[in-house]
């Protein structure tokens, strides 16, 4: 019994693997295009120099941008049982990949850090019931106050997209002002501005983006080992961050479309405003430890100029859109996921 057990859990491990690499490439044309949109629509590059830049600074991210992100995911969901484990994680692979497809085909810009997310949660209530989600609601409600877990995620969550929206809002008054009786000759110098945002927003995605995967690869990697593991292996950082590259240059048009026309007309000190608080907005909550959605992020920062520079011209049924897309998520890829795992647990023997 011994070595088809074992042979069982290398089998799941090398699929786990697979998956979330390929759940990097997509979430490369999901979220990562996304940073594109305003710099691009704003013809501070042309789209071959944009989407070079992003995949470049996100390959970058990956690299550099640490593993914090990565174990607040693994540390979600606890399962005593090996293959409980292994099953969870694959079914929330393939929902939140099946979502990110299904986003990108619509062209709307939802998030794939959530999707994950709800998968992970949904599979895992499915798998063990919900006393076994770090839920983070005791340490929230102690004296120290400590985000952990579920609730880290949903308070940078509304705040990354508060911080998005009215970070941006603010932003583009202030430029406004500042800039009402500049020259047109002041966009050169808003291009370049442009260039050093959207590589900074590009890093910071990179490595918020790409931890959500290294995480899950660490729980299957750990779930499979008995000796464990301290950190993520290199192989594992290198792979996703160069899917995550190819997937950001190879299919990102549709929803840099959305967020770059659909919304509004967009200028270069537009695309600079949105580009300023949406990298801070995503550099805080990498360093915090809290996966976040660069395209709810950047998403919410393009209707926050919007709405600063004249709400009549926002086309505010793309952004209602967005809105419901990212408030579905969640809930949505739970209920797949949890279903999912109904479903395929018979057939695996768990």
């Amino acid at each position: 019994m011994q070595g088809p057990f074992v042979s069982r859990i290398m089998l799941l491990e090398l699929l786990i693997v697979l998956l979330a690499l390929a759940f990097t490439f997509t979430n490369g044309f999901q979220d990562a295009s996304s940073i594109g949109a305003t710099f691009i629509a704003s013809r501070s590059a042309t789209p071959k120099e944009g989407m070079l830049l992003v995949a470049c600074m996100s390959f970058l991210g990956a690299m550099l941008g640490g593993s914090a992100v990565a174990f607040t995911l693994a540390g979600l969901v606890t399962l005593s049982s090996t293959e409980e484990t292994l099953l969870v994680l694959m079914v929330a692979l393939l929902t939140a990949s099946s979502w990110n497809i299904a986003a990108w085909k619509f062209a709307l810009p939802s998030s794939s850090t959530h999707s994950l997310v709800g998968g992970l949660i949904g599979a895992g209530i499915s798998a063990a019931g919900t006393g076994n989600v770090n839920w983070g609601f005791g340490a929230f409600l102690s004296p120290t106050h400590e985000l952990t877990g579920v609730t880290l995620v949903l308070f940078f969550f509304v705040a990354s997209v508060m911080i998005g929206f009215f970070g941006s809002y603010a932003m583009h008054r202030i430029t406004s002002i500042a800039l009402r009786n500049a020259q047109k000759t002041v966009n050169k110098t808003l291009i370049r501005l442009n260039w050093i945002a959207a590589a900074a927003m590009a890093f910071f995605n990179g490595a918020n983006d790409t931890q959500k995967q290294m995480g899950i690869i660490a729980l299957a990697l750990v779930a499979a080992s008995p000796e464990g593991l301290t950190g993520i292996p290199f192989w594992v950082r290198l792979a996703c961050a160069v899917l995550l590259a190819a997937g950001t240059i190879s299919g990102g048009w549709r929803i840099m479309n959305t967020l770059g026309n659909r919304i509004f007309k967009i200028s270069p000190v537009h695309s600079f405003d949105s580009q300023f608080f949406s990298a801070a907005s995503l550099g805080i909550s990498t360093l915090a430890g809290a996966p976040v959605s660069s395209n709810q992020v950047i998403s919410m920062s393009v209707l926050g100029v919007g709405a600063a520079e004249n709400p009549k011209k926002v086309r505010w049924t793309t952004g209602k859109h967005i809105l419901i897309a990212m408030a579905s998520t969640f809930v949505v890829t739970m209920a797949i996921a949890a279903l999912l795992y109904r479903i395929l647990a018979p057939f695996m023997g768990v």
